[in-house]
């Protein structure tokens, strides 16, 4: 826990926290801004698709900024320019407001490679080693804030309309200039090696088997994951449950994930990644089946958080090997790692709904089941790279 009195690292946690409070409202407001204009559903999904891709493909270009300039101004600038346009897309009109919301989705871009390398880099360098750790709290506070986001977005949104919703974009003033003045000493905190790595040419340390097996499983952990956020509301709204129960399992299946985030760095450190990973990802497959078939119960609110829980804990782990795997180049390992796995979990979304339409939601959630088995399997034949200590 001392990891949180940390300066630098306190700064680029409450930066996290702010970049996706903001990004948690993203379908709120452009279901709220769809309806004004009367656009489809196949609009509103598409959309939102060019959200995730913009912020998906750009992740890489801005890890490697990161690498070659520095974290300072792409964290503490993502936070501003995330604050900025979502600002600007609750005051423009119409389409101008839809389209700045997809602009806001650089500055997430920007930030989250940088961040995730940073917070990464402290725990190694300053906590013994402990980098799955630190990269286990850093994205505890991402994914806290998309747990509370809609609960602090809809009410405002109800009472005081899209304006209302500045009061949550104006804090991103603070605390972007306070990671800009945080992070100013960043050069003064690496290593003269870590100085001369940067000029090396950027090189893979494992080898194509390695990266296809965890590009993969990240896929799969991907797929499970925006199944679950994006069809477990649609679901429970079809069994005739109510706003307020299918909003509240979904957010517990948010909160299961962000716990699951920092016990899975934390074990990872102690008994292994590779071990942590197969293990939650065979556990995660025992509710995520469960959910499949059990219909509308009291007990989902125990099943899915715990299948968040376990299906979460992976992720630090996954974005930390991905790290390890180019030499010279951590912000720009982070930025393709997060945008494949946003991409990736676009795309496993886009089948799941039409699988759902086609096959029904106990047939997908049973799929996911499938997928946290096969991505066990999976990570389970990767192999250490000799003199590495990666797994």
């Amino acid at each position: 826990m001392s990891i949180l009195f940390n300066a630098i690292f306190s700064s680029i946690a409450l930066g996290h926290t702010f970049v996706d409070l903001l990004g948690a409202q993203r379908a709120v407001i452009f279901t709220y801004i769809g309806t004004q204009l009367g656009i489809s559903n196949t609009a509103l999904g598409a959309l939102s698709m060019a959200y995730v891709w913009t912020q998906s493909l750009s992740q890489p270009f801005f890890g490697w900024l990161s690498d070659r300039r520095g974290s300072r101004w792409l964290a503490a600038g993502g936070v501003l320019w995330m604050g900025t346009f979502f600002s600007l897309a609750l005051l423009l009109p119409g389409y101008y407001a839809l389209g700045s919301l997809i602009l806001a989705s650089l500055g997430s871009a920007a930030f989250h490679p940088a961040g995730a390398a940073e917070a990464t880099k402290i725990g190694e360098r300053d906590f013994s080693g402990h980098e799955t750790t630190a990269a286990s709290y850093f994205f505890l506070f991402g994914q806290g804030a998309y747990a509370i986001g809609p609960m602090l977005g809809g009410p405002l949104l109800d009472r005081f309309g899209l304006t209302g919703l500045l009061l949550l974009s104006v804090v991103g003033l603070p605390i972007g200039i306070n990671s800009a003045f945080r992070l100013r000493s960043l050069v003064n905190h690496q290593p003269k090696e870590e100085k001369a790595e940067k000029k090396l040419n950027i090189q893979l340390t494992v080898g194509k088997a390695f990266i296809i097996t965890l590009a993969t499983t990240i896929a799969f952990q991907a797929w499970i994951q925006q199944t679950m956020n994006t069809f477990i509301p649609k679901y429970l709204s079809d069994l005739g449950q109510t706003a307020t129960v299918y909003g509240v399992v979904t957010g517990l299946y948010m909160v299961g994930g962000a716990l699951g985030n920092v016990a899975g760095g934390i074990l990872a450190d102690r008994f292994g990644k590779r071990n942590v990973i197969t293990g939650a990802l065979l556990l995660a497959s025992l509710p995520l089946f469960a959910i499949s078939k059990m219909g509308w119960t009291p007990w989902l609110y125990a099943v899915v958080p715990l299948a968040g829980a376990l299906n979460g804990s992976t992720h630090p782990i996954l974005v930390v090997l991905a790290q390890k795997t180019i030499k010279g180049g951590r912000g720009l390992a982070s930025g393709l790692v997060l945008g494949f796995k946003f991409a990736a979990g676009a795309l496993g979304m886009f089948i799941s709904g039409i699988l759902a339409d086609y096959l029904g939601f106990s047939f997908i959630f049973g799929m996911t089941a499938i997928l946290a088995l096969s991505a066990a399997l999976i990570i389970r034949t990767l192999k250490s790279v000799e003199n590495q200590k990666i797994l």
